[in-house]
This record gives structure tokens, C-alpha cells and sequence, in this order.
């Protein structure tokens, strides 16, 4: 019985990493309304009225712009939210999903 037991050892570290984050861009284009944009920015990425103002503007003289940073799952969830909600109305507003950069 004391054999078995010196067999178990406690592991006294663990190699726990923060998930890797994902940036959410938006990028310009002539056809998806300024409105449409703000209200995505609200309601799928939960900006208030003006940072949401902000990242149109931002996006509309800019070509693109991030919205958010996440991980991997709710980047891609969220960017496909948008699009689909997008699609429905008859934009073609693109959305994509980068591995933040180490800086």
C-alpha cells in the first residue's frame, strides 16, 4: 500500500495559457448604408451610439476598421452575425477575422 502511494504525485504546475485573441474588422464599401453600420455596431458588437458614430466614421474614410477583439469562437460568431444580418437586408458588407498581432 505504501508503494502505490508514493507512485501518486501532486502536479504543482499547470500550464494554463490565456486563448489566443482575434481582431474583428469592418471594411468599407459603397453600398452598405452608414445607418446599417451603426446599427450592427450596436447591436451585434454592443458599442454605445457614438463609439459605434465613431467606427463608421472611422471605417468610411479609413476602408476598414476593428471592432472588437475576442476570442477565436465569438470573433468568428459575431463576424458571421453581422454578415448574415447584412445579407438579409441586401449589403454587402464584409466582415473578417485576424489573429491579433504581439506587439
Amino acid at each position: 500500500m505504501a508503494k502505490e502511494q508514493s507512485q501518486l504525485r501532486e502536479r504543482s504546475r499547470t500550464n494554463l495559457k490565456e486563448p489566443k485573441r482575434y481582431k474583428v474588422i469592418i471594411h468599407n464599401d459603397d453600398f452598405t448604408t452608414m445607418d446599417f453600420v451603426v446599427m450592427i455596431l450596436t447591436q451585434v458588437f454592443f458599442k454605445s451610439e457614438e463609439e459605434a458614430t465613431a467606427l463608421m466614421l472611422q471605417v468610411h474614410h479609413s476602408d476598414k476598421a476593428v471592432v472588437g477583439i475576442y476570442t477565436y469562437d465569438i470573433a468568428v460568431s459575431k463576424a458571421n452575425k453581422a454578415t448574415n444580418m447584412a445579407r438579409e437586408q441586401g449589403f454587402p458588407l464584409r466582415l473578417t477575422v485576424e489573429p491579433e498581432t504581439e506587439e
